[in-house]
This record gives C-alpha cells, sequence and structure tokens, in this order.
C-alpha cells in the first residue's frame, strides 16, 4: 500500500520559506542542467483568449532527486475583477523510480514565487559584483518584492530605487520594503532615474515593449531580468542584450522566449553565437563576470528543473515534520 502526500500553501508557505536554504535548493538546479543528464521537455502552453487566460505546464527529472514534479500554473489576468487571484496552481510529485504519485502541493502557486526569487538570488551571487549596495527594481508587484527579499540573502543592500508605471504602487512598495528589510527605498522618476547609479537592476514586469535601452547601461551593472516568460513580453532592447555578457537559465527556452528571442529576431544576437547558461557558470564550464568593469544580464524564463528542486525540498521538510494529510491507495 502507498500513500500520497497532500499539502495547501498555508502548510507550504511554513515549510519552505524564501531563505538561503531555498536559494541553495534552486541553485543546485541550475548546477544539474549544466553537469547532468536532465530530462527537461519544451513547456506545454495553452492560451485561452476569449478568457486572457493562459496555462503553463513545466516538468523536469533531475537525477539527483527520486521526485520530479509536473507543475500546472495557471494564470487568468481577469479574474481580479471577479474578486479572485490572477495566479494559482499546483504541483504533482512523482516517484522517478516507479511513477506512483507521492505528493499533491496545493500552493497555488507559492513554490513558483519562491524558486522565482531564489532564482534572481543565484544569478546575483553569481554574476553581480561582490560590493553591489544599490538596487533598482523594475515593477511593484509581489515577485519585486520577492526578488528584493532574496537579493537580499546574498548581497547587502543599502538603497533601493523603484519605477513602475502605477506611481501608487511603486510608493506602497517603498513603504513595506522600507519596513520589511529595513533598508532605504526611494521611487524613481523613470526607468533611467532609477538605473543611474545602480549595481544591480531586476526587472519583474509583463512589458511588451523594451524598459532599459543600451544607453541606460553602464560599468559594473548586473541586471536579472525575469519578466519575459512568454514569446511576447520584452523589457530589455536587443542593443542592450548584444552589449553585455548574456547569461541565461536554459538557451533552447529563451531562444523561443525570454529576451534573447527578440534579439535573435532583431538580429541584436547572431543565431549560431554560442550561449552561456548560469549553470555553466555555477560548474566553472563558462565564464560570468570577469571584471568589475563588465556589464551582465542573466534571463530568467523559468524552468522544470527549478520546479523539481523546490517540490523536493517541501516533500522532504513534509516528511520530516510529519505534515500534510496522507491519502492511502
Amino acid at each position: 500500500m502507498t500513500s500520497i502526500t497532500l499539502l495547501g500553501e498555508a502548510e507550504l508557505r511554513q515549510l519552505v520559506p524564501l531563505d538561503l536554504a531555498a536559494v541553495d535548493q534552486v541553485e543546485t538546479a541550475f548546477l544539474s542542467l549544466a553537469t547532468e543528464a536532465v530530462a527537461m521537455p519544451p513547456i506545454l502552453r495553452l492560451d485561452l483568449p476569449d478568457h486572457n487566460g493562459e496555462i503553463d505546464v513545466k516538468t523536469a527529472w533531475l537525477p539527483r532527486f527520486d521526485s520530479l514534479a509536473i507543475k500546472v500554473s495557471p494564470g487568468f489576468f481577469d479574474n481580479p475583477s471577479l474578486g479572485l487571484p490572477s495566479l494559482n496552481g499546483l504541483m504533482l510529485v512523482l516517484s522517478a523510480k516507479t511513477g506512483l504519485t507521492e505528493a499533491v502541493l496545493l500552493d497555488n502557486g507559492y513554490l513558483t514565487a519562491v524558486r522565482t526569487a531564489a532564482a534572481g538570488a543565484v544569478a546575483a551571487r553569481w554574476l553581480a559584483k561582490p560590493h553591489a549596495p544599490h538596487v533598482s527594481v523594475l515593477g511593484a508587484g509581489e515577485q519585486a518584492r520577492l526578488q528584493l527579499q532574496a537579493l537580499s540573502l546574498v548581497r547587502r543592500i543599502e538603497r533601493v530605487r523603484v519605477w513602475a508605471r502605477n506611481p501608487e504602487s511603486a510608493q506602497r512598495f517603498v513603504q513595506e520594503m522600507s519596513e520589511t528589510l529595513g533598508i532605504r527605498c526611494e521611487v524613481a522618476r523613470d526607468v533611467r532615474h532609477a538605473l543611474a547609479e545602480a549595481d544591480i537592476a531586476i526587472t519583474t514586469t509583463p512589458s511588451r515593449t523594451p524598459l532599459i535601452e543600451a544607453a541606460d547601461l553602464h560599468p559594473g551593472l548586473h541586471i536579472t531580468a525575469m519578466g519575459s516568460d512568454a514569446e511576447h513580453k520584452n523589457e530589455i532592447a536587443p542593443a542592450a542584450l548584444a552589449a553585455a555578457r548574456y547569461v541565461c537559465d536554459r538557451a533552447q527556452q529563451t531562444r523561443v522566449l525570454g529576451e534573447l528571442h527578440h534579439a535573435l529576431n532583431a538580429g541584436a544576437i547572431h543565431a549560431d553565437s554560442a550561449i552561456t547558461e548560469l549553470g555553466q557558470v555555477i560548474a566553472g564550464q563558462s565564464a560570468g563576470r570577469v571584471d568589475e568593469a563588465d556589464v551582465t544580464i542573466c534571463d530568467l524564463t523559468g524552468t522544470g528543473a527549478q520546479d523539481t528542486a523546490i517540490a523536493a525540498l517541501a516533500l522532504q521538510r513534509a516528511r520530516g515534520a510529519s505534515a500534510g494529510m496522507l491519502f492511502s491507495q
């Protein structure tokens, strides 16, 4: 007889907070992509334009884990008008040895939010300057907050400038994050003002037109770009991408979505160019930042490997704490 562990969002928030352990767990996913025979199919995406919705399915098998996750991630962007959240989802955890269901993680997208923020921290850990006190954040939503929280785990931050299309959202971000992290935060007049003195910039918007141009780059800047997770999204101009040291989470994925996709279409980067992945930098297979003056960009589109890694951590902790509801079958 086997049993299935059922865990809800409240329990998962307690079991898997956004901390250094989560960052390290996601880092192993990047490392696995560079050093192991990972099986990770392309993202399955279903668009429902009549309801302004989309459903993404991601999965991956990593040899280092005994389990794998299949994540279903819906986004229905008219939901707020119905009093419902735009994003939700769940992860199905299977045994990598038998294929039997081990757990159902009803996280409503929480684990995705954590692993996405943790991935940003991994990018900064490996690509940003060691001393990077000034940070720029574009966007003022949940992921902007989590990205800044995750970054504070790997870099000492002294000042933050935030820009958002909605000034009221930016002001709320400033108030909340100043209190939460004890860091001086201020609203930027525009994107150029936000980036002017930044050591690290984080883009977290669903923009369809570039926000950052080549003229906004300056020596020593690192940009973590995580908003462009679909073909139509674009936060960084192709010329800016071409002017920096470009690193991504998975080249075969960013070639069809993310920032690289747009740079290739514009001819700013040649289709045959070698693309460096973050896992290769972590493994010492490729160079990331080699000089304090380098401008680095990390293009994060989110991978099934990250989902399996964070789900494995959640299941491990659930079992250790005897958490969740067990169903026997």
